[in-house]
């Protein structure tokens, strides 16, 4: 196994104990726990629906979500930080830092599509240390601790969790490739062999959001590529992809959740898929 990727080489990015790290763990389960009867609560019903500046939209259900878990965080950890897309960035007294995606695939969520989660996550001296993704339509959750696995819940036979590991797949003709919005990759300039990288791979599909990256660390797939992501999209999948044996990076090779863009790999096609990518131009760091 390559030096820079692999359950064991993930679980040295561990900053704390392993007692500390369940913890946090649990609570960030527990908030998802709420996080999800929110949600399920508002969808398919008639929803209050606001366009934010960058033109994204935004629901009663993700404010009311981040509110409740912001007031939860601050309540048990008050010396912790925290990164919301909703409401920004609170500075904590510590390292510690919490990122909250309250409903990634607010989108399909309008529109009553059943492919959206809560993502949690937390940060400690810059290595993300516990995550989730919760997909209460699905009826589904992943999430992952440094050096504990990667794990899911929900959904096949729903009998306990399920361990989660990268497939072995090794050549490019042999894999299944996802990507977000294939409009916007070829608009960003920043990957200009993903047309070609397409027509290399077995199969192609557009699975967008938290979806793609569940789907490779399931082994259900070999890579997730998007632009345009924030640190709060990335945060839990990070370390659930790389606790399942995996890799995620920039498409410039940084180990980064705040590049702009991302690869996510079962590791052993990471440099092969990122090598045909391309370098198209710098990539947008975001604060």
């Amino acid at each position: 196994m390559n030096a820079d990727f692999g359950q064991v080489w993930s679980a040295t990015h561990a900053r704390v104990s392993s007692s500390q790290l369940e913890e946090w763990l649990g609570f960030a389960q527990a908030c998802c726990d709420v996080a999800d009867e929110i949600a399920l609560r508002h969808f398919r019903r008639e929803l209050d629906i606001e366009t934010k500046p960058d033109r994204t939209l935004v629901t009663a259900a993700d404010k009311q979500i981040e509110e409740v878990i912001r007031a939860r965080i601050a309540e048990r950890f008050p010396d912790h930080g925290l990164v919301g897309e909703e409401f920004g960035e609170t500075r904590g007294e510590t390292t510690a830092r919490w990122y909250v995606d309250p409903i990634d695939g607010t989108h399909n969520f309008i529109r009553g599509i059943p492919l959206f989660g809560t993502l949690l996550a937390l940060e400690v001296e810059s290595e993300i240390q516990v995550g989730v993704m919760s997909a209460p339509a699905l009826r589904e959750r992943w999430y992952a601790s440094r050096g504990a696995g990667a794990w899911a819940v929900g959904a096949v036979g729903s009998e306990g969790s399920r361990p989660l590991h990268v497939s072995r797949v090794a050549a490019v003709e042999d894999a299944q490739l996802l990507y977000g919005s294939a409009a916007d990759l070829e608009a960003s300039g920043l990957a200009p062999g993903f047309r070609p990288l397409l027509s290399s791979v077995w199969r192609e599909r557009g699975f967008g959001d938290f979806w793609g990256y569940a789907l490779v660390a399931e082994g259900a797939a070999e890579g997730m590529i998007e632009v345009d992501v924030n640190t709060w999209d990335l945060a839990a999948a990070a370390v659930i992809i790389e606790e399942a044996g995996g890799r995620l990076t920039s498409f410039d090779g940084t180990r980064s959740i705040a590049g702009g863009t991302v690869l996510a790999t079962n590791g052993l096609l990471h440099d092969e898929f990122r090598s045909r990518l391309g370098q198209g131009g710098a990539e947008t760091r975001r604060p």
